[in-house]
């Protein structure tokens, strides 16, 4: 097949063509970090010691830059003592590919380092919660307000200016007064998700709803239809296999800002468990705890995805990937 034939605007391709490009895009990332991992040439900035030689400082399995390797080879070579050996590596924060599957599992059964810490699972629970109620909290106030600014003028006018100003405030910056007000637990984390979500979620929604037919409301409206039965029974059904693909995609919105607001108050969480990791130069178990948050969220998007097209069958738009 000639190669402009993949490249037709909005082309339908078959499912096997689907999966295919599905596959390939996390095999060619992947494919990329085993050669630098893997590939000596291609990086490997640094030297691993696999016998120290005579110099004193050294230790098997150290890491060492190449000049300073190169420095006390040379200084070996010229006292005539024995030499250091090493092979190229890359960094301690580039683990290569293997190690960060195999912290798939030693991570989930490693203890905490510290007497009080959590492990990997429960670090995790903890962060499903804040980002459920977040987005529940959020989700409860916005709908409904999207809805109504979305249908009704005069509510866009009063709210939406104020909105619009809101959305462009970075959410960390109400970390410090969401501490003072809702105490160092939970709730400012919840609070820094809301704001983050929210905002955004009643323009979205706001703008879905205008785009359902005016014809509609016009109709319904000379028939005589009171204000509540045009939302329940003209306007949230016409908008809905819509507003569900909008919760799709504000979902993921709350997923990025949980890193920040799991920085405020208390400790815990993946977050706490990610820079525990880190001061102890696990990284393996650091990719492996960002890659995790990452199958998750892609989980829940798919099943929401999957669960959009049995719920709404009719409208294939809404059920594009």
């Amino acid at each position: 097949m000639h190669i402009s034939h993949w490249f037709i605007a909005r082309q339908e391709l078959s499912p096997a063509k689907n999966k295919g490009l599905a596959i390939a895009s996390f095999l060619l990332p992947l494919l990329i970090w085993a050669i630098v991992s893997y590939v000596p040439f291609v990086w490997h900035p640094m030297m691993k010691i696999s016998d120290i030689g005579d110099v004193d400082y050294f230790q098997v399995d150290m890491l060492v830059d190449k000049a300073t390797f190169q420095q006390e080879l040379t200084n070996m070579q010229a006292e005539g003592k024995h030499l250091p050996v090493a092979t190229p590596a890359n960094p301690v924060y580039l683990p290569a590919p293997h190690v960060v599957f195999k912290a798939f599992y030693t991570a989930f059964t490693t203890p905490p380092q510290q007497r009080d810490g959590l492990w990997l699972h429960q670090s995790l629970w903890q962060s499903i919660q804040v980002i459920f109620w977040g987005f529940f909290i959020s989700s409860l106030i916005g709908v409904p307000l999207g809805i109504l600014a979305g249908t009704y003028t005069v509510i866009a006018r009063v709210f939406e200016p104020f909105i619009e100003f809101f959305r462009y405030l970075p959410a960390p910056a109400f970390g410090a007064l969401a501490v003072a007000v809702l105490g160092i637990y939970d709730g400012p984390k919840i609070a820094i998700i809301v704001i983050g979500t929210f905002f955004q979620q009643v323009l979205i929604v706001a703008n879905t709803t205008r785009k359902l037919e005016y014809s509609l409301l016009e109709a319904a409206m000379t028939l005589g239809t009171s204000k509540l039965k045009l939302l329940k029974h003209v306007v949230i059904p016409g908008i809905l296999p819509d507003l569900y693909k909008d919760l799709r995609i504000l979902l993921g919105w709350a997923w990025t800002y949980l890193i920040v607001a799991e920085l405020i108050g208390t400790s815990s969480g993946i977050t706490w468990f990610i820079t525990q990791q880190a001061r102890y130069e696990h990284f393996e178990n650091v990719y492996a705890a960002i890659m995790i948050i990452g199958m998750i969220g892609l989980s829940c998007d798919l099943f929401l995805a999957w669960s959009g097209q049995k719920l709404f069958p009719w409208n294939k738009q809404a059920n594009k990937q």
